[in-house]
């Protein structure tokens, strides 16, 4: 039988001083209730493919490297984790994170930012190639609430199709998705940026693709594309990269 256990995030979580000005710290205390640590494991807890040998008898799997990993993560951001624990009765750990503290100038510019942002891609026709139907209708979806008017094309041909059929105006932007059957996004966007109408040619064509490696994006550059968005797409950085190709 697996023993079950949960988790929650202390109430007593706050922000305290710190020596930086404008610095303070956040203080994140999570509590579980699991099967605790004996205080000479917890002195090794940190430690990378450390188990500690009694946990075998929960049937509970793990490599031992996942607390490793989050005192690393934790110390990248000049922060400090610390463990409190007894057998059989759970365990506490407490992250202590410095941050800036925002100022009225920061408030100021973000609440700006949204302003002058919201709505901004009302009527803006957008066309989606994505050959795949589930993203589509995400993406759509997405791109909707945000004010847009979608069309889609499922491969490369059929774009190039759509485009050469509009007037030039007609489409302000293409969302590219690369792999895709009959002509991916790279070849496509190379046949648009060879067209003989230079306002279809000069087109803005953000790619949307799960190949997030620098080499991805550097291609998609080198072949004529304006960005490079990788997927699942967040809004918050897809639609400030619209605006920045749109001139909003």
């Amino acid at each position: 039988m697996k023993q079950s256990f949960g988790c929650t995030l202390n109430d007593g979580d706050e922000q305290k001083s710190c020596e930086k000005e404008d610095w303070c710290n956040m203080i994140i205390s999570i509590t579980d209730n699991g099967i605790g640590m004996s205080e000479e494991f917890q002195k090794r807890v940190f430690e990378t493919f450390e188990r500690e040998r009694n946990t075998t008898s929960s049937h509970i799997e793990g490599s031992g490297i996942g607390m490793g990993i989050t005192k690393k993560l934790v110390e990248l951001m000049d922060g400090t984790i610390e463990v409190k624990s007894k057998q059989s009765k759970g365990s506490t750990f407490t992250v202590t994170i410095p941050c800036r503290k925002a100022s009225e100038d920061d408030s100021l510019v973000k609440k700006n930012s949204n302003l002058r942002n919201k709505n901004c891609l009302n009527g803006v026709r957008i066309l989606l190639v994505e050959d795949n139907e589930i993203n589509t209708e995400i993406a759509t979806e997405l791109l909707t609430e945000e004010g847009c008017i979608v069309e889609t094309a499922n491969d490369g041909v059929a774009c190039i199709d759509m485009i050469e059929k509009a007037d030039a105006d007609y489409y302000k932007m293409i969302l590219m998705d690369i792999q895709m059957p009959v002509m991916n996004g790279y070849d496509a966007t190379l046949a648009i940026r060879k067209m003989k109408d230079t306002k279809k040619a000069r087109i803005p064509i953000i790619a949307m693709t799960a190949n997030a490696f620098a080499e991805d994006a550097q291609k998609g550059l080198s072949v004529g594309m304006n960005a490079h968005v990788a997927k699942p797409v967040d809004m918050n950085i897809l639609v400030p990269t619209m605006l920045k190709f749109l001139g909003l």
